[in-house]
């Protein structure tokens, strides 16, 4: 059988050859990530289309930031059998070139677009992500992320944006395996032994000549399990760029990253410092559907043909409170030597994190 590049399907329909196979974990899935912003750190769209095989359901969310505004819509139903199509209610991704080139459509009254993104270098494949509770794994994923250009256009409550591709940048992953998803499961021995914390950062960046992908994740002592520092070229070349240590500038009484500073080593042992500012956020459990969004999350039941559409004040305390216990998506511009890139700098820090001299889940930057 001819190879089929992932793009081409969702992973639970492709040759056994070339996707981790689905199994009878009701948190099998497949989902795309996308995010598009136009560098000035005023609008910020995240969204997404994702497929839960074994809970029968598809859905897709997207969430457009506007200054201290966030609006989302949602779609959701059945999946009664097993299609090729990235589509929900009135939400579609289509695949104009494989690895190359996407469409994302959206159709709401509150929040709508016809968008294409266009790959700027190689996709970076991740080296697969497990996380364990206790002895269970409750994540268990392969990832590939790009990065490129936007052009289009995007309404949001009546606010029109022209994408031009000169200005609009963003990052698409797509993801596969094992994750919670759908309707919580019971909390079992987490009730009695709760994690300490959580900590992640994940950082796909887009320069003129080349694209870094940074990803670190470590337990609360500190101890890494998570590591990726790669560079990919205009040229295809792929370098690996060491163990990355990260010094990250919180605003002080939040856990905000305002910026970071990189140390990163080329394969020839030299090193690069790579500086990092932050523009703007989207809370990924304010309308994003993923771990702490109250309203809905990926893969949950809502009944045939659901869809639903929000805004969400980030100035309202009862937002606010939560930043510190969730993963968020900040635009990124950064620096490499003489090199300016933008991207997306995504992080948590929930809990107790010793190298960053956290105590607990109540305990903010000094």
């Amino acid at each position: 059988m001819k190879p089929v590049p992932l793009d081409e399907y969702p992973v639970h329909q492709t040759p056994l050859s070339m996707a981790q196979v689905d199994t009878t974990d009701k948190n099998f899935y497949d989902r795309y990530y996308l995010n598009a912003h136009d560098r000035t750190g005023r609008v910020f769209l995240v969204t997404g289309w994702g497929v839960y095989p074994n809970l029968g359901v598809v859905d897709a969310f997207a969430t457009v930031r506007r200054g201290d505004v966030q609006r989302a819509v949602r779609f959701s139903d059945a999946i009664d059998e097993r299609g090729l199509e990235a589509r929900v209610g009135g939400y579609r991704i289509e695949v104009l070139e494989p690895l190359r080139r996407l469409r994302v459509v959206c159709e709401h009254p509150d929040l709508s677009c016809d968008l294409r993104w266009e790959g700027s270098f190689d996709a970076a494949l991740e080296e697969r992500h497990i996380l364990m509770d206790g002895p269970r794994p409750i994540l268990d994923a392969s990832r590939f992320a790009q990065v490129g250009t936007w052009s289009g256009s995007l309404l949001v409550d009546g606010e029109e944006f022209v994408v031009d591709p000169a200005e609009w940048v963003g990052t698409r992953d797509r993801s596969w395996g094992i994750r919670s998803s759908g309707d919580p499961d019971p909390a079992g021995r987490l009730a009695d032994e709760p994690r300490e914390g959580f900590w992640w950062t994940y950082v796909p960046l887009r320069f003129e000549r080349y694209m870094l992908l940074l990803i670190m994740q470590e337990h609360v002592d500190g101890h890494r399990t998570l590591n990726h520092a790669s560079r990919v070229w205009d040229d295809g070349r792929v370098e690996q760029l060491g163990w990355p240590r990260i010094e990250i500038a919180y605003r002080p009484g939040t856990r905000h990253p305002e910026s970071a500073r990189v140390h990163l080593t080329t394969p020839a042992g030299e090193p690069l410092l790579l500086e990092v500012e932050t523009l703007g956020f989207v809370p990924l459990a304010q309308g994003c559907g993923y771990v702490g969004d109250t309203r809905w999350t990926h893969g949950q039941w809502k009944g045939r043909g659901w869809s639903e559409s929000v805004e969400y004040d980030l100035t309202a305390p009862e937002h606010v409170s939560m930043f510190p216990y969730g993963v968020l998506d900040h635009i990124a511009r950064a620096r490499l030597g003489s090199d300016e890139g933008w991207g997306m700098f995504e992080h948590a820090s929930m809990g107790r994190h010793d190298p960053s001299g956290f105590r607990d889940y109540l305990h903010m930057a000094e």
